[in-house]
């Protein structure tokens, strides 16, 4: 049905102006959301020697000042952020595998009574020694 009333006309544009911004406003509020919660898990390795626990979380291209390492009851906490590199920022994305932003990491212990004893960043992997109390 065509109305050729001009009232009726911007009525109908306004509206659809406003389910635009609402849909833009929702768009970028989950974006929000979504950036605040962990977007990816890094892959560990751990293995007993003796009577320590030895750790080796992959985060290459994360920077050690990005991390935090945490031991929470029975559990170890890796948390952090990998940035994407500056070259990158403003380039038109061919393929993206590696994934970015903040991530965390959290890993049951066999037991609850550990202290960290070592921590190091060797080869884009972090290595972390836990030990009894």
């Amino acid at each position: 049905m065509i109305h050729h009333d001009a009232g009726f006309w911007v009525w109908a544009e306004a509206l659809k102006l406003l389910r635009n911004a609402e849909h833009l406003r929702d768009r970028y509020f989950v974006l929000d959301i979504v950036h605040a919660l962990p977007c990816w898990e890094p892959a560990v390795d751990m293995y007993a020697q003796g009577d320590e626990l030895h750790l080796l979380v992959a985060l290459p291209g994360v920077h050690p000042g990005q991390l935090e390492v945490s031991l929470i009851g029975d559990s170890l906490m890796v948390s952090g952020r990998r940035s994407m590199p500056d070259d990158f920022q403003h380039a038109a994305i061919q393929r993206l595998e590696i994934p970015y932003g903040r991530f965390e990491r959290r890993v049951a212990l066999p037991r609850s009574d550990y202290r960290l004893r070592r921590q190091c960043f060797e080869d884009g992997c972090l290595a972390l020694v836990l030990a009894p109390n």
